[in-house]
């Protein structure tokens, strides 16, 4: 079984948000909402995420930005935005998904995410990065 099948499994059995296969050969998964576990790896370790393979419930253009800065070299998800997509093509990252949709819909689900509407032009992902992850 490769890292991404295995990551991708422990996502669906136990119904994980996030599930980060680590370089060094943890497996770890994460519960919280939208990107806030990628906030939270990232903030306590800057590099924590080099080389690492994860999947994840939904990947809009911000968390694929950050995804990608941070150095994740394969991606599962459930559901992918149209705006991610040339992102992590762009930057040569694997990925793999489930359902492909236009836009990440917001927490009310009646209209776009709102920080994916606020990048969904921004071609510089440093700068998504550091916006995203340098602010409390």
């Amino acid at each position: 079984m490769t890292k991404l099948e295995e990551v991708k499994e422990i996502l669906h059995q136990k119904n994980a948000s996030l599930v980060v296969a680590y370089k060094n050969g943890e497996i770890r998964e994460y519960y919280q909402d939208r990107i806030k576990d990628i906030k939270d790896i990232l903030k306590e370790n800057e590099s924590a995420l080099k080389g690492a393979v994860i999947a994840d419930k939904v990947i809009g253009k911000v968390a694929g930005s950050i995804l990608t800065v941070a150095g994740v070299i394969e991606i599962y998800t459930d559901v992918i935005s149209e705006y991610a997509i040339p992102v992590l093509e762009e930057n040569n990252i694997k990925y793999e998904y489930k359902e492909k949709v236009q836009y990440i819909v917001n927490q009310t689900k009646d209209g776009m995410c709102p920080m994916e509407n606020k990048y969904k032009d921004e071609r510089n992902i440093h700068k998504i990065y550091s916006e995203i992850i340098d602010v409390e």
